[in-house]
């Protein structure tokens, strides 16, 4: 059972299932469904989609995540930034609303379900690495600023687009002329209306005298209230009759089970956004769950995790949905609501399907511009400006990796975005690591440590230099290094013996070998010894494989101090050199090394 388990996690928390926790689970999933209804119509709308399909997307892939995910409250579904990539790639396949775009968005999900759970299979997770975070925050701040944008002509009732926010600015500029005042009243005053309930109606509710629980409860019922009402406002004034345009009809029932539409040249041209939409859908899932398992002292698994998204997205393809992810609003109030399990995610499917049987013909005249405002005070929340001078104080080179996403992304597309922040961390990465830091260190007085000379006062030698290296050694920064040693040198003409600390050093490839190799020998013309500290295990064993060890004028020191209190003994604090065990006289000559481990 142990072994199935790490396969199918639902046999491990179903082991353990009792009724409290089907009590806990299905509260909660009461409160997701609620919450999911409203979400994933807008957000099928944000797709390009017919609303339906959000509905599709929401009842089979929770299923599949609850038998194969490890988070117990990660809620799948759609989500805002997905759901912009998935419009981004399928519009520029097909024209939107028409069959091949639907069938290019199922296609998006079967790819991205593949693409997930092979990388599962193979752990391949480390690939979502490759976004940074600062890329990945500059990302999804330039996206809930383009969503937003993007969801104003609903609210105007006016028809506009383009897929960046210079496009939309011209096309919203171009078309506020033709405004419909009475569909501009009902976006208003529902995206309002929205964002007060979000911040005021909790409180409210309390001071009225509702208990905390089911004020929380009732103050996520907002988007629900607002559809209500407006639908009802619509109908009672005949706004449709005013050009206020409305969902219209909605398919009711079930999805229909079906393999998704298999074309070649689709898939090919859909490749490389499928991709996108895997990583990213994958590290916004990853760190929502591992920020909630955190809180309980849970884990999850992120290979694991991948599995379990791949086959939701492939759930959500047969279902005729397209791609989920785990969403961050829906899976925090999951977790405040008190779901124990991924069952709560199965109840939510259940709920969801109760929809469709049931509550679709209902929504034949809701208003897209109160769909657009829940769009709107949903990204909003995901928009933080404020990070940019937070990252900016801290590393300017992440903050720049992050500038150069978020104005891509607002120019040019997302895609474009997404990919210039890959782009830019990888290149800023490469450039920091070219240009290593080598300090020159010396005796802290009184103490063992050696310290950076620029920042401690310490105590040094003409005789014996020491640098300490702090970055691994490979073929893009060899040469760096060699440069700075020979500067170093040059400046010091009593030079005896160069000691290279080298405690920060993880791996030291071929070149940066030959790289040492050469030093040693530029050194030994200028009667200079090299010596090594502080090596570490790993990087010892390799040099113990190359011709660098026979080849080494100096020895091997296990600390860096011992080093010091051989070569410059007139410079060591003398209360400390008392309490070190003697040198044995047996020990090589400089000309011989010492091997030893660490």
């Amino acid at each position: 059972m142990r072994r199935l388990a790490t396969y199918l996690p639902v046999f491990e928390w179903g082991s353990q299932y009792t009724r409290q926790s089907f009590y806990n689970d299905g509260l909660a999933a009461v409160i997701v469904t609620v919450m999911l209804i409203p979400q994933s119509l807008a957000y099928a709308m944000l797709a390009g989609l017919p609303p339906v399909v959000g509905l599709y997307a929401s009842i089979l892939p929770l299923v599949a995540y609850a038998i194969f995910g490890t988070s117990r409250t990660l809620a799948v579904g759609p989500v805002a930034v997905v759901s912009l990539l998935t419009a981004t790639a399928a519009g520029a396949v097909a024209p939107p609303g028409s069959e091949r775009y639907i069938a290019a968005a199922i296609a998006l999900a079967t790819l991205s379900g593949l693409m997930l759970l092979a990388m599962g299979i193979f752990r391949l997770g480390f690939v979502a690495n490759l976004l940074s975070h600062p890329v990945i925050s500059g990302f999804i701040t330039a996206s809930g600023i383009l969503i937003a944008a993007s969801q104003l002509r609903h609210i105007l009732g006016i028809d506009a687009g383009g897929h960046n926010l210079l496009e939309l600015a011209a096309s919203l500029g171009g078309n506020i002329g033709n405004t419909n005042v009475p569909t501009l009243l009902i976006g208003a005053l529902a995206t309002g209306f929205l964002f007060w309930s979000r911040s005021s109606l909790k409180p409210l509710l309390e001071r009225i005298g509702l208990p905390t629980g089911a004020a929380a409860m009732l103050a996520r019922t907002g988007p629900v209230l607002a559809i209500v009402v407006s639908i009802l406002t619509v109908i009672l004034l005949g706004l449709e009759e005013r050009g206020v345009s409305v969902v219209g009809d909605i398919p009711q029932g079930l999805p229909n089970l079906s393999l998704p539409l298999f074309d070649a040249a689709l898939w090919r041209d859909l490749l490389p956004a499928a991709f996108l939409i895997s990583v990213i859908g994958f590290v916004e899932s990853v760190s929502v769950a591992q920020t909630l398992a955190a809180k309980r002292r849970q884990s999850i698994r992120p290979d694991q995790e991948l599995i379990g998204l791949g086959v939701s997205n492939l759930a959500s393809a047969f279902s005729g949905g397209y791609p989920v992810t785990g969403g961050f609003a829906r899976s925090v109030v999951n977790f405040d609501a008190g779901a124990e399990t991924p069952a709560a995610g199965a109840f939510t499917a259940i709920g969801i399907a109760l929809a469709s049987l049931f509550l679709t013909p209902l929504l034949k005249h809701l208003p897209t511009a109160v769909l657009a405002a829940t769009i709107i005070v949903a990204v909003l929340s995901l928009v933080d400006l404020g990070t940019l001078r937070r990252t900016l104080r801290y590393s300017p080179f992440d903050f720049a990796a992050m500038l150069g996403t978020i104005l891509v992304t607002l120019a040019i597309g997302v895609e474009a975005g997404i990919i210039t922040g890959v782009g830019l961390s990888l290149l800023l990465h490469l450039w920091r690591s070219a240009r290593p830091h080598v300090a020159e260190i010396g005796q802290v007085p009184g103490t063992r440590h050696y310290r950076n000379i620029l920042r401690h006062d310490v105590a040094c030698s003409e005789t014996v230099l020491s640098l300490r290296i702090d970055e691994s050694l490979w073929f893009g920064n060899a040469r760096a290094v060699e440069d700075i040693i020979q500067r170093a040198v040059a400046e010091r003409p009593n030079l005896r013996h160069l000691v290279l600390n080298l405690v920060a050093v993880n791996s030291i490839d071929a070149s940066a070998l030959e790289s040492l190799e050469l030093i040693i020998h530029r050194l030994a013309d200028q009667k200079i010894d090299l010596h090594l500290s502080e090596v570490k295990g790993p990087v010892m064993d390799r040099l113990a494989r190359s011709a660098l060890i026979d080849d080494l004028t100096g020895d091997i020191f296990l600390s860096h101090h011992e080093a010091m209190a051989k070569l410059a003994p007139e410079v060591t604090d003398s209360a400390d050199r008392s309490q070190m065990p003697e040198i044995d006289a047996s020990r090589p000559s400089p000309e011989r090394p010492v091997r030893q481990t660490r």
